[in-house]
């Protein structure tokens, strides 16, 4: 978690954006973001930039309340809308210098065609799932908190990353003592499930999440991490499939790694 005071050390002078995601992608910790503004502003001349990816959709957000933020920037596939479109919220009387020049579309901020099909499909997509949010949310983490301590139940040497209660209601994130993540992906896919090794924007990599070794999680632990996430189209027996074989996975992928035969001598 980014904790407000490690912000306010971190301004100076010369400070002119403080960017945070409202929730982290790969462990789901959802961050103080009132408070971080609050502090960016009584602090700094800084503007405050809120990455919503992750929330848009699923965590109540009141810009008029937040009266800190002068953007957020928002993506349409997280909540099921068009791919390749999303939105930048910018609070009025913030200044914003254009980076497309050559013509005064988008009130003369991004000069191009505008994608006219995902700009209503998004905002169509938006809607839904806003009017959706608490439902959908709540059943997601009925079915989240299932997983979690089911794994915890089943798989020894198994920890939970991220925040315990303040995280986003679909996803789970664990790193595995004595098992590369790598491996444990490849198996689950042949058992029909989809998880990844860190965020799925560095899908392909086989290097530790940085986000898992910034929380000072050491590097052979980090080498075993797994993230599930869940959506609107998972049911409880998604989350039983995965308690089913994980632990055969993990107890089969164990046995084959000199380190955990070594440690368990």
């Amino acid at each position: 978690m980014v904790h407000p005071e490690d912000v306010q050390k971190a301004l100076t002078d010369q400070t002119i954006l403080v960017s945070v995601m409202h929730a982290n992608n790969e462990v789901g910790t959802i961050q103080p973001i009132e408070e971080i503004g609050r502090v960016v502003k009584e602090k700094s001349r800084a503007v405050f930039h809120v990455d919503g990816v992750q929330t848009i959709a699923q965590v109540p957000i009141d810009l008029a309340q937040l009266s800190t933020i002068d953007f957020l920037s928002f993506s349409s596939h997280k909540f099921y809308g068009p791919k390749g479109a999303g939105g930048l919220y910018v609070r009025k009387g913030t200044r914003l210098v254009s980076f497309m020049h050559g013509g005064e579309h988008e009130r003369g901020k991004r000069a191009g065609t505008v994608n006219v099909a995902g700009a209503v499909g998004t905002a169509k997509a938006l809607a839904l799932a806003v009017s959706e949010r608490e439902e959908v949310s709540k059943r997601e983490v009925e079915l989240r908190d299932r997983l979690i301590s089911g794994i915890r139940h089943h798989v020894p040497m198994s920890i939970l990353t991220g925040h315990p209660k303040l995280r986003l209601p679909g996803i789970a994130s664990f790193c595995f003592e004595y098992i590369e993540g790598e491996s444990l992906i490849m198996n689950l896919d042949v058992e029909g499930i989809a998880a990844s090794t860190g965020s799925t924007c560095s899908t392909g990599t086989l290097e530790p999440s940085h986000v898992l070794l910034a929380m000072e999680i050491p590097l052979e632990l980090a080498l075993g991490s797994c993230r599930f996430s869940l959506g609107r189209g998972n049911i409880s027996e998604d989350v039983e499939k995965v308690l089913e074989v994980l632990p055969a996975i993990i107890s089969r992928l164990r046995k084959v790694s000199p380190v955990y035969e070594h440690a368990t001598q």
